[in-house]
């Protein structure tokens, strides 16, 4: 009898653990083609579809939490969530050791943006002083000192698609974008109207890091993302939302 409660235990225990999800952050500002959100929840879209890629091959359920970017390193740190996507070592310059990174997966192309009728090309430090569209938490680091010295001020959105819209409503003659948030903002635009780069703002790889706790299956998870990077796996899901796959590294 002993025994049978015993196996009973272990299989109980098995099933628990082939159920347990992993847990991935979702910043509430990221917008399509990153993420679709539908009623609360990330329904598609390039990390979505990474996302819930790398738990199907690693064996367990995806579960995903949204939440404002000022909270996601806390619900980090405190065993809230298991992974951070989209995200560059740069952003995080003090983070512990508690940690482990993967390989960069994508490129960030972070650029300034205008109106049709702009400039085609524009040097921010040589703007007047005036407000540009930003997100609200991001961080833009070659435009900071402008915005330290009072030259260009950040008028801060909740998303990137929110800061475009306002940029087309005319709020202000500038915004920052990621090069693939402004395909996808045009697409449903008259040529007319559609908006378009003058600047190469910034440029950085981005990738995943995974909470180091016995709990996860940090190695998996990393060696996952290196073969969904080197079999073209990522390259083919961008190439999905956008039309080519630009993220090479």
């Amino acid at each position: 009898m002993r025994f049978a409660l015993g196996a009973l235990l272990w299989v109980s225990l098995s099933v628990a653990a082939a159920e347990a999800p992993l847990r991935f952050v979702v910043s509430d500002s990221w917008a399509m083609p990153m993420v679709q959100m539908e009623r609360g929840r990330p329904t598609q879209g390039i990390l979505h579809d990474i996302m819930l890629s790398l738990a199907t091959q690693v064996g367990m359920p995806a579960q995903f939490h949204i939440l404002p970017r000022a909270r996601v390193q806390n619900a980090m740190d405190h065993g809230e969530v298991d992974v951070r996507c989209y995200v560059s070592q740069s952003w995080l310059p003090n983070l512990s050791g508690d940690y482990i990174w993967s390989v960069p997966l994508l490129v960030q192309r972070d650029l300034l943006i205008g109106r049709r009728g702009s400039s085609v090309s524009v040097n921010p430090a040589d703007l007047p002083q005036q407000s540009i569209g930003t997100v609200r938490g991001y961080s833009y680091p070659t435009l900071q000192p402008l915005f330290d010295a009072n030259q260009l001020h950040r008028d801060d959105a909740r998303n990137q698609e929110q800061v475009l819209e306002k940029l087309l409503a005319g709020r202000y003659r500038y915004a920052v974008s990621n090069q693939w948030t402004l395909d996808w903002f045009n697409q449903r635009l008259l040529p007319e109207q559609q908006l378009q780069s003058v600047a190469l703002v910034h440029e950085q790889s981005v990738g995943c890091y995974v909470r180091d706790d016995p709990k996860v299956p940090v190695q998996r998870i990393l060696r996952t993302l290196l073969k969904m990077k080197m079999s073209g796996e990522i390259d083919d899901i961008i190439r999905l939302y956008t039309g080519n796959p630009a993220a090479n590294l």
